[in-house]
């Protein structure tokens, strides 16, 4: 399965943009308001919980500087990744999409597809105000 957020810009660099989302930290500002729990774990792992779903572990896979974050599933049963593609626009402006991609069976996508589509549009659109 392979879903995207819309693109968004923001007023920093790549530069800056890549530092924030890279401090997993920082992804606590860019959460739903159905947050319930928020966990930093060590310095590339965090835990989040949104109301009725289960708690969800994400670690830093990869990192390409000022382009691109891979975060993955940190454990547990499932395995996908959360990419942060960054684009340089302009000297203070950059442009962010997420892209989600997971294999799980029919049924599971099914049930998954709504809840994470609306979550990775809300991280997207969470970033202009939050990249300060």
């Amino acid at each position: 399965m392979n879903l995207e957020s819309p693109k968004v810009t923001i007023n920093k660099s790549a530069k800056d943009t890549f530092e924030f989302l890279s401090q997993v930290e920082n992804f606590e500002a860019l959460m739903p308001n159905t947050i319930q729990k928020f966990e930093i774990i060590d310095t590339d792992k965090f835990l989040f919980a949104l109301k009725g779903m289960p708690e969800i572990v994400l670690e830093k896979k990869e990192s390409q500087p000022h382009d691109k974050i891979v975060l993955g599933a940190g454990g547990g049963k499932l395995d996908f990744s959360l990419t942060a593609h960054i684009e340089n626009l302009e000297e203070n402006k950059s442009a962010v999409n997420l892209s989600f991609e997971g294999e799980f069976n029919a049924m599971m996508a099914m049930m998954i597809k709504g809840p994470i589509s609306k979550f990775i549009e809300t991280l997207a659109t969470n970033m202009p105000a939050a990249i300060q």
